[in-house]
């Protein structure tokens, strides 16, 4: 247990802090399996939000959350491009 204010304002800041990143963590991770249930640009996007805000707070690893990304991207549909024919005069 701390003994002097400074150390019991800052377990007490400290619990604050962690009891956020546990929340930021877990939407993440909801997001993360709705989206490669779904597979649906929304959900797909969403994760990708949620994985860089999780980053920038330092909640999870930046090559983490590269991979993540990485990995939901994937779960994009394809885009298809049409072919046009070039006219010749």
């Amino acid at each position: 247990m701390p003994v002097t204010k400074t150390a019991k304002r800052a377990l007490r800041s400290s619990k604050k802090k962690a009891q956020i990143n546990r929340i930021l963590k877990s939407r993440l991770e909801i997001a993360i399996r709705s989206a490669k249930n779904k597979k649906s640009k929304e959900a797909v996007e969403e994760a990708i939000s949620l994985t860089d805000r999780a980053s920038k707070r330092k909640i999870i690893h930046q090559n983490k959350a590269s991979r993540m990304k990485s990995s939901l991207s994937k779960l994009l549909p394809k885009k298809t491009t049409k072919k046009v024919k070039k006219t010749t005069k």
